[in-house]
């Protein structure tokens, strides 16, 4: 696998992820690009995402994010939110700084949006592992995927392979703990070799310990790519800087990544080789992960089509890689605008039957 000219797997490749500390700010977000390649870093990674599209009535703040002082999870993202236009200046400045840029797509129909810039790479948050349209239409782009496995167990990884077989030469994975911030104990960092023994691409590590170390050890495990979230201040209000490094945090981290040797006989490399959902994954698993969702209220009886259904968090309703079994069944009883569709709001019986 090559993002642009790099062949993934010579040496450690970190991405700096800005995610969403840069406040919604894009003149921010141009500032920690110029820190992350200071800092040594190969890549930086935006967030495209549409609070509105991503987000149904039923959606819930993460513990995490509660914790930071957030409130409503809506206006939380509407916040954050930087659209492709405002992330065009930050994609230019990363390539002349000889950074590549990459983004994460939330949402399928910003997809086209994003396809607008020139993106090194795209990347599957772990949420969306069970999202098949979307990878789909990733992986249809023919760039570069990278998908983040976080909370995620490994027949759900097997079955998202399958999905992604035509883009296998050009596909990462990345093993995760979906916990922020993660106690460097709870890393799972046995999971790498465990995406190894199931992919033969790039395998890498998406860091959300406080330490600085952490990348290396990872590297040692056998890691080629690492993403680690920068912040601008750990200090500032927002649901990510506490989990994530500065400038200078994110340099050290660098350098510790380039170095696996100093890891080669470090006693925490003892850890099981197992790939698992650990239990402070568990909220982070159901609130951020996607559902069916009724586009508009439906009534009792109404055969579903394409129109009728959207794709949203919470991840408490039907998972969206069964859509195509949905669209053409009929409904049990009525569902209303923007709520996620469960077993129960279905009748029994095939689309063909229903």
């Amino acid at each position: 696998m090559k993002i642009g000219a790099r062949q993934i797997g010579d040496g450690a490749y970190v991405i700096a992820e800005l995610g969403v500390n840069h406040d919604g700010s894009a003149d921010q977000a141009l500032a920690m690009t110029e820190s992350a390649a200071r800092a040594g870093a190969h890549a930086v990674k935006l967030q495209l995402f549409d609070a509105d599209l991503l987000m149904s009535r039923a959606s819930r703040l993460a513990a995490y994010q509660s914790a930071s002082g957030e409130r409503d999870p809506l206006e939380m993202l509407r916040r954050l939110q930087l659209s492709a236009d405002d992330m065009a200046p930050v994609v230019r400045r990363a390539h002349e700084l000889g950074l590549h840029a990459i983004v994460t797509v939330f949402s399928v129909p910003l997809v086209p949006e994003a396809e607008r810039l020139p993106w090194d790479a795209y990347k599957a948050a772990s949420p969306d592992l069970v999202h098949r349209p979307l990878l789909n239409a990733l992986s249809a782009t023919g760039r570069p995927l990278i998908v983040s496995t976080g909370a995620a167990e490994v027949g759900e990884i097997e079955r998202a392979l399958g999905w992604l077989g035509p883009a296998r030469d050009r596909l990462a994975l990345m093993q995760c703990v979906s916990a922020y911030p993660t106690p460097q104990d709870r890393a799972e960092l046995g999971g790498v070799g465990v995406l190894g023994d199931l992919f033969d691409g790039p395998v890498g590590y998406s860091d959300h310990t406080p330490d600085l170390d952490t990348g290396g050890l990872a590297v040692a495990m056998g890691a080629c790519l690492l993403e680690k979230h920068l912040t601008h201040d750990r200090s500032a209000a927002g649901p990510d800087h506490a989990a994530s490094v500065d400038g200078a945090g994110l340099a050290r981290y660098v350098t510790l990544a380039q170095q696996p040797g100093l890891f080669a006989l470090d006693p925490r490399l003892d850890v099981p080789r197992v790939k698992r959902v650990l239990p402070e994954e568990r909220d982070v698993r159901t609130l951020s992960r996607q559902s069916i969702v009724a586009a508009r209220a439906l009534p009792p009886g109404h055969r579903l089509a394409e129109g009728d259904l959207v794709v949203k968090r919470p991840g408490t309703g039907i998972e969206p890689w069964r859509l195509g079994e949905v669209v053409g069944r009929r409904l049990a009883r009525a569902v209303e605008a923007d709520c996620p569709l469960v077993e129960g709001d279905l009748r029994a019986g095939s689309a063909e039957a229903a």
